[in-house]
């Protein structure tokens, strides 16, 4: 009905703001991504080039140290000094930087941020199910694609060299992961977006498809071992009963009580703020969990310095619940990528771990401290346990990259395009390829960067604290 009254300029750019996504056929997003392989060639992913003198890997690693805590430090340099794995580990900030140079055809995924083979797991679904997917998520963020798994490619030949395979077949773990991630987002692209997003990979899946009784063996019992990583079995090995009360147990410098009168109200109100993120049946569940106790944990690497904390809590009955409250700060992608919509980072995490997971923990929420820091809650280890990599053979990184690309696909087609990503990338080995060569060179690259941080802290300028294995 015409109500006589003229539309504003601004109210008319407001409806061109809301106006509805132009939808085009999956064949229309192929073809769009074949074009841009005349903008990007393929093959110019291969290349991986230092700038040289201008880039200094120490410099960034003591960057990104900033706003972590000052004594927890060493202990970061010393578990990145063990290999040239850990230390790619832990340097998240400074590939982040060098990604940042490399060609991308400019479509954006939600990127893991830190994309590599152990970043991949076993872990329990809220309904009991263990599934095989992406396990860390602190720097999650809307990026290019390319990204994550040029990330995850280097991370494969960086591990063959730490099982001191050669250059040919870290090369041929590389491809492995890239051909898994390349086919099977052709796959996904096939599949309404309803299919994606109900898509997983779970252990069952993965013991029934073993190529052989060996490796499904092998698998099964993974599988249980996974299984046995339950708050139950947890709780005796990190606490006990101090005056009859439960306690966690100090294991300094990893595992610690902080000397400060009002921790403890400051925990219980990050648990309340927290809890005011969860839906509601959820608040009803943590509801009947009480917090008894909470101490400062030191985990992973990359990590090792950000304010991390164990929250332990009992029901009535005194069945016990373990919450992790991880720091959340800016990810290492985003002054490149650009900032986050959410102002909460640990917001950031939750989203993004939502989004890119087949499931995800129902303890997931966040919350801001009293100083101002965000923080991002989940359970501490349900089910959750990666595959150990020392001693691995050619087939078995070829068999778990085959894994980690399928999985890193999925995840890609829950929120960008498939379509468009697979018309890029083909049905032959042309990008493949190219990241084969592109994963040797930045391996070469990161022992460099390994040895630049070894003569650091023997030259005295940077300090480590080697823990006893």
């Amino acid at each position: 009905m015409a109500t006589g009254k003229k539309t504003s300029g601004k109210h008319k750019a407001t409806k061109a703001a809301k106006a509805e996504p132009v939808f085009r056929s999956r064949e229309e997003r192929i073809e769009a991504g074949r074009q841009l392989r005349e903008k990007v060639p393929r093959e110019s992913h291969a290349i991986w080039k230092s700038p040289g003198k201008s880039r200094d890997p120490i410099a960034i690693l003591e960057k990104s140290n900033k706003d972590r805590l000052k004594e927890l430090v060493p202990i970061r340099y010393g578990r990145m000094l063990r290999s040239p794995f850990t230390f790619f580990r832990g340097s998240a900030a400074l590939m982040a930087c060098d990604l940042a140079s490399t060609p991308h055809i400019g479509v954006r995924v939600q990127a893991c941020g830190d994309c590599h083979l152990l970043n991949f797991g076993l872990f329990a679904t809220p309904e009991r199910n263990l599934v095989f997917d992406l396990n860390d998520f602190d720097e999650t963020l809307p990026a290019p694609w390319e990204w994550d798994i040029k990330r995850l490619a280097a991370s494969f030949a960086v591990a063959a060299y730490d099982n001191r395979l050669s250059d040919a077949q870290a090369r041929a773990a590389a491809i492995a992961c890239v051909r898994s991630y390349r086919e099977n987002l052709r796959e996904y692209s096939k599949m309404n977006p309803l299919e994606v997003w109900y898509s997983r990979l779970d252990a069952q899946t993965l013991i029934e498809n073993a190529p052989d009784e060996k490796v499904k063996k092998y698998r099964q019992q993974f599988a249980d071992r996974a299984r046995e990583r339950v708050v139950e079995n947890v709780f005796p090995k990190i606490a006990s009963h101090v005056a009859g009360h439960p306690r966690i147990v100090d294991q300094p410098p990893v595992l610690y009580h902080v000397s400060d009168p009002h921790f403890m109200e400051k925990i219980q109100e990050g648990i309340d703020a927290y809890r005011e993120t969860l839906s509601d049946e959820r608040r009803v569940l943590l509801d009947r969990y009480r917090l008894v106790d909470a101490a400062l944990k030191v985990v992973g690497i990359g990590s090792v310095g950000t304010r991390c904390l164990i929250a332990l809590m009992f029901s009535e009955e005194n069945h016990p619940l373990i919450l992790q409250i991880k720091e959340s700060c800016r990810s290492v992608l985003a002054p490149y990528a650009g900032k986050s919509r959410y102002a909460n980072q640990g917001q950031r995490v939750v989203m993004g771990q939502r989004l890119m997971q087949s499931s995800s923990d129902i303890f997931l929420g966040w919350a801001r401290g009293r100083s101002g820091r965000d923080f991002f809650v989940r359970q501490l280890r349900d089910m959750k346990l990666s595959i150990p990599i020392e001693s691995v053979t050619l087939a078995q990184f070829k068999r778990y990259g085959a894994m980690c690309g399928q999985t890193l696909a999925r995840a890609h087609a829950k929120s960008g395009d498939a379509a468009t990503i697979s018309g890029y990338l083909g049905k032959g080995d042309a990008f493949d390829e190219a990241l084969g060569d592109f994963a040797i060179a930045y391996a070469r690259q990161t022992v460099r960067d390994h040895a630049a941080l070894v003569k650091a802290v023997r030259s005295g300028h940077l300090e480590a604290l080697i823990e006893e294995e």
